[in-house]
C-alpha cells in the first residue's frame, strides 16, 4: 500500500468491483442529475461493474483504489505510455465526500507517481461542468477540443496537460 497526503493507494482488484461500482454509479448519476436532468448516466457499464473489469483489471492501466480512515472512497485509472504522454482514464471520489480536496490530493499523488510523464490527456462530458473546473481550475489542464460541440448529451471536452 502507498500513501499520500491522507489517503491510501492499492491496486484494484475483482473483490474491490462491487464497492468501486457503488461508489462510481452514485458520482455518475450525480452529476447526471444535476447537468443533465436524468436520473442515471454514464459510460457503458458504469452501473454494472462492466467498466471497471474492463479497463481497471482486463486493460494495460494503473489502476487504484483510493482509501480513507481504511475505507473505500473512489479510485483512479490511467495509461502509462512508452512515450510518456499518459492518459488519466478516470478519477471518482464518493459525492459524499465531495469538496474536501480528496480529488486533488489523487491528482497529485498520481503526478508523482509518474514523474516522467511529458504531458497528460483526459476527456470529459462537456455537460460536466464541476468536471472542467476540477481539471483546469485544480488540476492545470488546458481544453483543446471539444468533440461534438453543442450537442448537450454527447459533447466531450479533450484535455491536456504538459509537464
Amino acid at each position: 500500500m502507498e500513501a499520500y497526503e491522507n489517503l491510501q493507494f492499492q491496486p484494484i482488484t475483482e473483490e474491490d468491483i462491487a464497492v468501486l461500482t457503488e461508489i462510481m454509479t452514485r458520482a455518475f448519476d450525480l452529476d447526471t442529475q444535476q447537468f443533465l436532468g436524468q436520473a442515471k448516466g454514464g459510460p457503458t457499464g458504469y452501473d454494472t461493474g462492466e467498466f471497471i473489469r474492463k479497463w481497471a483489471l482486463e486493460s494495460p492501466t494503473q489502476s487504484y483504489k483510493v482509501l480513507l480512515d481504511k475505507k473505500v472512497i473512489g479510485a483512479v485509472i490511467v495509461w502509462i505510455n512508452e512515450n510518456n504522454e499518459n492518459y488519466l482514464g478516470n478519477l471518482f471520489v464518493d459525492p459524499l465526500l465531495e469538496n474536501r480536496g480528496i480529488g486533488l490530493a489523487i491528482w497529485r499523488y498520481i503526478e508523482q507517481k509518474y514523474p516522467n510523464t511529458k504531458k497528460w490527456l483526459t476527456d470529459t462530458p462537456g455537460y460536466s461542468k464541476r468536471n472542467h473546473h476540477f481539471y483546469v481550475n485544480k488540476c492545470g489542464f488546458k481544453i483543446v477540443k471539444i468533440v461534438n460541440p453543442m450537442n448537450r448529451e454527447d459533447e466531450m471536452y479533450v484535455l491536456e496537460k504538459e509537464m
